[in-house]
């Protein structure tokens, strides 16, 4: 049987549209994939709620995966420092050829169903941890081999695939399948279903950064300030909360370094 993700796209002659088509086809396309996505938000819901309770005891959040699916998650977890001022190895994404296969292809190295937990095993996972093991197709052996191996030592596992009934979801706790139907260019999953996995990916986070406490209202209070747009941002959000004037709010947030920290010395202040 045919995955959905493999079978042939709606659209054909792609060679004979002109760009203004190929442009609106695929952007009609990319117009379903929150369609998908919102039948999924009560497994998504379960996942987060499982990782805040392991968080809080020192849980961390893993991410593996191969190709796309490796680099969409090394994505999502390089930004959780910058935006929510975590340490870096809260959220940690694994890609299946190592750090070299960021940027290049590694051949193979996704058939390999031993090489994540032998990758898991260098950060000492354990059963505080959760781990995502996200691949479109829902058969890449290196996530799958990944999400086995972690589960029998007591793991959380869960996955983000296209597909149903896939041998992946079948070997995690927590299945979340995102069905975005056939790709523009058929078996492109770096499309749609590409799309469906970063969505899913910064609903994951962004949920659980901001049940973790680092987000005061709508603001990131604890993002870290490592180049001049996030000061000036700082600098607007201590004007905001407090009513300083920028020079006074600017010189507080280099003394303290932080917004959440300008905020809590702001209280002591005013006690």
């Amino acid at each position: 049987m045919t995955l959905i993700t493999e079978q042939p796209s709606r659209f054909d002659h792609l060679d004979r549209m002109t760009v203004r088509e190929i442009l609106e086809n695929i952007n009609m396309e990319d117009a379903t994939v929150h369609l998908a996505v919102r039948k999924v938000i009560p497994q998504i819901e379960k996942l987060v709620n499982e990782i805040l309770k392991r968080m809080k005891q020192g849980g961390r959040l893993f991410y593996i995966g191969a190709g796309t699916s490796g680099r969409l998650g090394i994505l999502d977890a390089s930004e959780v420092p910058p935006t929510f001022g975590m340490p870096d190895d809260v959220v940690i994404g694994l890609i299946a050829g190592g750090d070299s296969a960021i940027r290049k292809a590694v051949e193979a190295a996704e058939d390999d169903y031993n090489q994540a937990w032998k990758d898991l095993m260098q950060y000492n996972i354990n059963d505080k941890d959760t781990l995502v093991g996200i691949a479109a197709s829902g058969r890449t052996p290196y996530v799958i081999g990944g999400v086995r191996e972690a589960r029998k030592h007591g793991v959380l596992t869960a996955c983000i695939t296209c597909n149903p009934g896939t041998p992946l979801e079948k070997e995690v706790d927590i299945p979340i399948v995102a069905v975005v139907g056939p790709e523009f260019i058929t078996g492109s999953t770096r499309l749609k279903a590409g799309t469906a996995t970063k969505m899913i990916l910064n609903m994951i986070t962004t949920s659980t950064m901001i049940k973790l406490g680092r987000v005061k209202g709508n603001k990131m209070v604890d993002m870290q300030l490592t180049n001049q747009k996030l000061v000036n941002r700082g600098t607007r959000i201590i004007m905001e909360e407090l009513g300083l004037p920028e020079e006074e709010a600017r010189r507080r947030l280099l003394k303290y370094g932080s917004v959440r920290r300008v905020l809590e010395e702001h209280g002591k202040e005013n006690k």
